[in-house]
């Protein structure tokens, strides 16, 4: 009966989720975190099925997040969204590093480690914000996305140039997700737009695009390196396979409901399971130090630029590419499990980067939603 209990909790955890954020109309993934911090706290584990099927959450809606990049736009506003994306990494992680290194004395390591998680966006929450809130079709949305890669591929960079001690597999790994982008890139219309293939119960091309997923997945573990970078660029590239015809539109729309109905909550809810409370109070006054630092230099990085460049939504864009989760774990886990922080210094910081997650999206969509109705663009 154990083996059912924890599948049980999370069925309802997933479902409740959703009924709360229809009744109170903010994004689903904050509830699931929340719920997710709670039930930790009540005793709620993980289990090694919740733990893949996270990290796979976690790159499918890193994967969705680049195939709803309009491409076009971003060549065009490739000055906007750069600066925007640069100063949303350099100012945070420069802040983050002088407090953790010259104010408190960590070691130069462990620095590192929470001025790179500090300094993140995190795709999966901006995406689905964007996309439950339907702004994910507008100039704003778009630019935001866009302007999001920019400041994960440089902490991706930053990861593997600081920290990543490369192998034979890692070099591996980084040829593999360049030969696949490139086929998926050139050859996947043969797949979408193959009228045996199409319009199938047993649906292939969702299963296609999970075996490239689940391919990065493999040999990032080999590499150990990280799956996100290379799968978001592979839905960037592919995102033209999306709004090509109905057909593959279809499709996306497809692969999004299967993805949002059972796997992408898990990876919320268990970022919320990793929240351990009694830790967090007991360096309450350095979870506070870091969630200002991280704030107060976010707006700074990125509150003037987005003022000049997206009048209509500058607070709402300071607000959402504040948040943080996904690189942030990431940096997070490799740090604990690396020993450059204990697990003290681990729980403050996860605390952070899921107060980040929830605090500055609530105050966004509650108080800041920019009026979009005449700003949706005409690629959908």
């Amino acid at each position: 009966m154990k083996a059912d209990f924890t599948p049980l909790i999370v069925g309802l955890l997933v479902f409740f989720s959703s009924l709360i954020s229809l009744r109170i109309g903010i994004s689903v993934a904050i509830i699931e975190i929340l719920l997710g911090a709670v039930s930790g706290n009540l005793g709620l584990k993980t289990e090694e099925w919740m733990l893949y099927l996270a990290n796979f959450g976690g790159i499918i809606l890193t994967f969705l997040a680049g195939a709803e990049i309009d491409t076009r736009l971003m060549r065009d506003k490739f000055k906007e969204s750069f600066l925007i994306g640069a100063f949303s990494f350099l100012i945070p992680f420069i802040g983050a590093f002088l407090y953790t290194y010259y104010v408190i004395g960590w070691s130069l390591p462990a620095s590192l480690i929470v001025a790179t998680a500090l300094s993140e966006t995190s795709i999966a929450v901006v995406y689905s914000v964007l996309i439950e809130t339907n702004l994910s079709k507008t100039e704003i949305g778009k630019l935001i996305m866009a302007s999001t890669f920019i400041t994960n591929m440089w902490v991706a960079l930053t990861l593997s140039v600081i920290f990543i001690k490369p192998n034979l597999f890692t070099f591996i790994f980084i040829i593999i997700s360049i030969f696949v982008i490139i086929l998926a890139t050139r050859f996947s219309h043969q797949v979408f737009d193959n009228p045996k293939l199409k319009n199938k119960v047993i649906e292939p091309e969702i299963k296609y695009i999970f075996l490239l997923l689940l391919i990065f997945i493999y040999f990032a573990n080999l590499g150990e390196g990280h799956a996100i970078l290379p799968a978001f660029v592979l839905g960037l590239m592919m995102s033209k396979h999306f709004t090509e015809t109905s057909g593959t539109k279809v499709v996306k729309n497809r692969l999004r409901t299967v993805s949002f109905a059972i796997i992408t909550p898990l990876f919320f809810i268990v970022g919320g399971l990793k929240v351990s409370f009694p830790l967090i109070m007991s360096a309450f006054g350095l979870f506070i130090a870091f969630f200002v630092i991280k704030q107060l230099m976010k707006f700074i990085g990125v509150y003037f630029l987005a003022k000049r460049y997206i009048p209509s939504g500058n607070i709402y864009t300071t607000l959402l590419m504040s948040t943080g989760l996904t690189f942030g774990l990431i940096a997070s886990v490799f740090g604990l499990n690396s020993g450059f922080i204990n697990q003290v210094q681990y729980s403050v910081l996860t605390g952070v980067l899921i107060a980040s997650a929830v605090i500055p999206t609530f105050v966004a969509q509650k108080w800041f939603m920019p009026l979009h109705s005449e700003d949706i663009l005409d690629s959908e």
